[in-house]
């Protein structure tokens, strides 16, 4: 995970990708598969996920505010 000023918002993302964890995050809440993110983002790996996942979860209130400004947005 990486978290880098003016890239994605400074949200915490992917290495070297600009996908920010809450999307991954997000998507996941609706409804998409590991195996459907794995295809929508073809750039990441399966244990990018695993990676995303754990980062989510030691980090909920920061991943819960970075859906919830974007909603909004």
């Amino acid at each position: 995970m990486e978290k880098t000023p003016r890239v994605c918002g400074g949200e915490a993302r992917i290495a070297k990708t600009r996908i920010p964890i809450w999307v991954l995050v997000e998507a996941r809440r609706l409804g998409y598969s590991d195996a459907d993110l794995l295809t929508s983002y073809p750039t990441i790996t399966a244990t990018d996920l695993v990676n995303a996942w754990v980062y989510a979860e030691a980090h909920r209130n920061e991943i819960k505010l970075a859906i919830e400004r974007n909603q909004v947005a």
